[in-house]
């Protein structure tokens, strides 16, 4: 339930590109060669390299479904640097063949020989394809130190990773909602605004390389400036990821991040609402929030509806309760404290416990609501039931002493008097709690207010109610008194609203 309510509360997501928009299970596309290097060296150690991992990820899988053949002789592993987030390449060692590196290529090259590649790069990137390098070097290669300068590109390995068939639909009910998306990945800046685009999101001039993000921890206005003005972040590093989500968050918004690697786990773990697929890893499905078992992203906003749908009515229903609340504890006090006649009967307050509160807020509760939830639920149904609750009591109150300084009144009609003047304010209240006021609202508030009606005019709903409706000039004071509670109704609530809305955002 706490994950619920957060979703309903959510502004901005942050996705994670593959597993996530992508289906996650990568094919190779193609394998090009450089620098005069024949196709066949390329496949030998691409080979070496799919059969170098017992537990391998998404990209090696690719790797071993497209060179399954058997591992050539002279070709047996000797030592390696598994792959890094930080570092975005792996290196393997083998027999007699030195160093083979595989990953992003301005992770692996220097910039004089990445200018080589760079166009070849930029356009595999700008159609959606990932693309890896693999380069050589006869020099030994640690995890701790960078990469050795003799290092040579040997070829470019393209790789497919679907758009899932629902992203664009999944993605398109958040814009419509308000929320903002922002995609966070590993990958190259190009290849993820593609991979974007195609999935309907739009990037404009907002694709930004995190490379060139400045050092933070996400408390810092610049870059949290930076982080709020893009939309699609390639070469994040999981550090910069969580700095992200940081960032977003001391700017006042609530935020989901999905992932489903061990890169994400970090970001999972600060956001507001971590949400991980079934097929993820371990570490990102434990300190995840909200796990999608059926790993499909396309299942988050019947999710985000329903935490909407359960937060807002909920807050509806409770502040009808809460008013109810109010008024009823001012009759206790000031009839207890003046020594006076308590203005209702048990069941005049059931007729408008009944028809203004309990029956509508069960159609209330049942409701679609797909609003964003904003503020502290608290705070927000306080500041909408007590100054209503006062309202009230203090219209009744007042119709009551009216009635009872007119002369020739009994108790019956002062009775009658307040239970009509607190019917009709219950149900301004009713009509408050219940916006937007269409279709099927607008046929609820009128039966209840029929229903009101009824007890006060019909013989039977007159007897059963114990009703006697003083003279028309009394009944026509009582009527006013709701018309000027409905306009102090109005007036308080917008000076209440703009108050809640300062203290949800003291610093603004």
């Amino acid at each position: 339930l706490p994950a619920v309510e957060i979703l309903a509360r959510v502004d901005v997501v942050c996705l994670d590109k593959t597993g996530t928009i992508t289906e996650g299970t990568m094919v190779v596309d193609s394998v090009t060669a450089l620098g005069g290097h024949d196709d066949e060296l390329g496949s030998l150690a691409l080979t070496a390299i799919a059969h170098s991992d017992p537990n391998p990820n998404a990209t090696q899988q690719a790797l071993i479904e497209r060179f399954s053949e058997p591992l050539a002789s002279g070709w047996e592993r000797l030592d390696g640097v598994p792959f890094s987030s930080a570092r975005k390449w792996s290196a393997n060692r083998f027999e007699g063949q030195g160093w083979w590196v595989l990953g992003a290529a301005e992770m692996i090259l220097d910039d004089a020989k990445l200018a080589g590649v760079s166009e070849q790069i930029e356009a595999a990137s700008g159609n959606g394809l990932r693309i890896l390098l693999l380069a050589h070097t006869d020099s030994p290669v640690s995890s701790d130190r960078a990469l050795p300068g003799d290092i040579v590109a040997v070829a470019l390995v393209s790789l497919i990773d679907k758009i899932r068939p629902d992203a664009a639909e999944t993605l398109r009910y958040f814009a419509d909602q308000g929320v903002t998306l922002k995609v966070i990945s590993g990958d190259n800046p190009t290849t993820v605004g593609a991979v974007a685009e195609r999935a309907g999101l739009e990037v404009d001039n907002h694709l930004v390389d995190a490379r060139t993000l400045p050092d933070s921890d996400g408390t810092d206005d610049e870059f949290a400036d930076l982080v709020e003005a893009g939309t699609v972040f390639g070469r994040v590093t999981p550090h910069q990821k969580r700095a992200m989500v940081t960032a977003l968050q001391r700017r006042d918004h609530i935020v989901a991040m999905t992932g489903d690697g061990v890169n994400d786990v970090l970001a999972l773990k600060d956001a507001d609402c971590g949400i991980a697929m079934a097929s993820g890893s371990e570490a990102t499905r434990a300190v995840a929030q909200v796990v999608l078992l059926d790993s499909s992203f396309s299942g988050l906003p019947a999710v985000v509806a329903e935490g909407r749908r359960v937060i807002n009515n909920l807050q509806r229903v409770a502040s009808l309760y809460l008013t109810k609340t109010t008024y009823a504890v001012i009759f206790a006090f000031v009839t207890g404290i003046f020594a006076m006649d308590f203005p209702f009967l048990p069941r005049h307050l059931t007729l408008i416990s009944s028809l203004c509160i309990g029956i509508p807020s069960f159609f209330l509760a049942l409701a679609p609501n797909t609003a964003r939830v904003q503020g502290n639920f608290l705070r927000r149904v306080g500041w909408d039931s007590v100054p209503m609750g006062i309202l009230c009591a203090a219209a009744t109150m007042a119709a009551f002493v009216i009635m009872r300084s007119t002369t020739g009144t009994t108790l019956e009609e002062q009775q009658t008097a307040a239970t009509l003047t607190l019917a009709g304010c219950s149900l301004l209240v009713l009509v408050r709690n219940a916006r937007p006021i269409r279709g099927w609202k607008l046929g609820l508030i009128a039966t209840m207010g029929l229903g009101v009606v009824a007890a006060f005019t019909t013989p039977l709903g007159k007897e059963y109610f114990q009703l006697t409706l003083p003279a028309a000039e009394s009944v026509w004071i009582c009527l006013a008194i709701v018309g000027l509670t409905g306009l102090a109704m109005s007036i308080v609530h917008r000076v209440v609203d703009v108050d809640s809305r300062v203290l949800e955002h003291p610093g603004r």
